[in-house]
């Protein structure tokens, strides 16, 4: 593959916090590394992304807001960037995060193209493109358009892409590609940051997500609440969105000497080396990209067993999983962790041997490579 012509990849994403966002920076990225370029298109420029590396650009999208409609419309002018950019700069490739408005803008930003100038369409289901807007009336027949027309669809699990053939009845192929995390190297040392957070000796809980309801954040605090002895452990959540929605109850759980928040963190790495265990009390998740960081830190988490969470976590193995909802096996679980740091250290080694050999971006990130040049063996147009 070295010997073939580096391609150039039109990416977008919701750039926004949230796990396809990080993804789909995180992968540009390793595509840049490997010679590629990898050109994001988007309202925002995304989370996370460089501002200043070398064969990644970005394209900002304008959505302007005219009296004539109701609502600003997006999809119209991303389909318009995608063809401009397709065009000016040769893309070989768009690889959209998300089939609704990101795979729709991208077929119709193709079909404003000669044929010959028309870059392949590849769409990755996140979850919620699924499992959410698929059951709406207004959405559903759009996303299995996209997905028709898609030159190729991936999914992040198995999972989601059963989820995807039973509530859309796709029958065409799917390639099952997993989300990948490869950390940058700490800016600051684990006892640097402990310190930082005024952790001792206490076990430090780790949750990372963008606070969305369905992760869940009430039964988080309702189980920080029941762990004992109290003084065992502290809870740092990396918060992706504000977190004050949530302090009425922390204050009514009296967590407020055990919670430790911080927003929109970009450096990651400095806080997934300092914690010791992870929380995930998700109703659902396709992959759950907070697992894996924390995996790749030899730190061990408690999840519930939903969604695509078991091809992440092998319970007892390189985690532990428990029933969603049950706040008791939530908690039973974490304790048994915090007083047992051998166990803890032994999962954690686990845990990372696993990401290592399954979702580092070696793996991943060359599977990408080849389906693109799958796609662009088609041809154009």
């Amino acid at each position: 593959m070295a010997s073939e012509r580096p391609l150039r990849i039109g990416i977008t994403c919701y750039p926004s916090v949230g796990g396809s966002g990080i993804l789909a920076s995180a992968l540009g990225e390793e595509l840049a590394r490997r010679g590629h370029e990898a050109h994001f298109i988007s309202y925002e420029r995304p989370f996370r992304l460089p501002a200043d590396a070398p064969r990644l650009f970005f394209h900002p999208v304008v959505i302007n807001s005219y009296e004539l409609f109701k609502y600003p419309d997006y999809t119209l002018p991303l389909s318009v960037k995608m063809a401009e950019v397709s065009r000016d700069h040769g893309l070989d490739v768009l690889h959209v995060h998300y089939a609704v408005p990101h795979a729709t803008a991208a077929i119709l930003g193709q079909s404003m193209l000669p044929p010959g100038q028309r870059p392949r369409v590849v769409t990755t289901l996140h979850g919620t493109d699924t499992t959410l807007l698929g059951r709406d009336a207004g959405y559903g027949p759009a996303i299995t358009y996209a997905l028709d027309r898609s030159d190729a669809v991936t999914t992040v699990s198995a999972y989601l892409e059963q989820e995807t053939r039973q509530l859309l009845s796709v029958r065409r192929p799917i390639d099952v590609i997993h989300n990948f995390f490869e950390p940058h190297k700490p800016r600051r040392s684990r006892e640097e940051v402990r310190r930082e957070l005024g952790v001792g000796r206490e076990a430090l809980l780790l949750h990372s997500s963008n606070l969305r309801a369905v992760k869940r954040i009430d039964l988080l605090l309702e189980c920080c609440a029941r762990i004992r002895p109290r003084e065992s452990f502290k809870l740092l959540v990396l918060a992706g969105a504000s977190f004050a929605p949530f302090m009425g109850d922390v204050r009514r759980l009296g967590l407020e000497d055990r919670v430790i928040v911080r927003e929109n963190v970009t450096e990651i790495e400095d806080y997934l080396q300092a914690a010791d265990i992870g929380l995930f009390t998700s109703d659902m998740e396709s992959f759950c990209l907070s697992i894996l960081e924390a995996m790749c830190f030899s730190c061990p988490s408690v999840a519930a067993a939903v969604g695509g969470i078991p091809e992440v976590v092998v319970s007892g193995s390189s985690g532990l999983l428990v029933a969603p909802g049950d706040a008791d096996a939530f908690t039973r679980a974490v304790e048994s962790l915090i007083c047992d740091p051998a166990r803890r250290a032994e999962l954690g080694t686990s845990a990372r041997q696993r990401a290592r050999e399954l979702f580092s971006a070696d793996v991943i990130v060359t599977r990408y490579e080849g389906l693109y040049r799958r796609v662009c063996a088609l041809g154009r147009g």
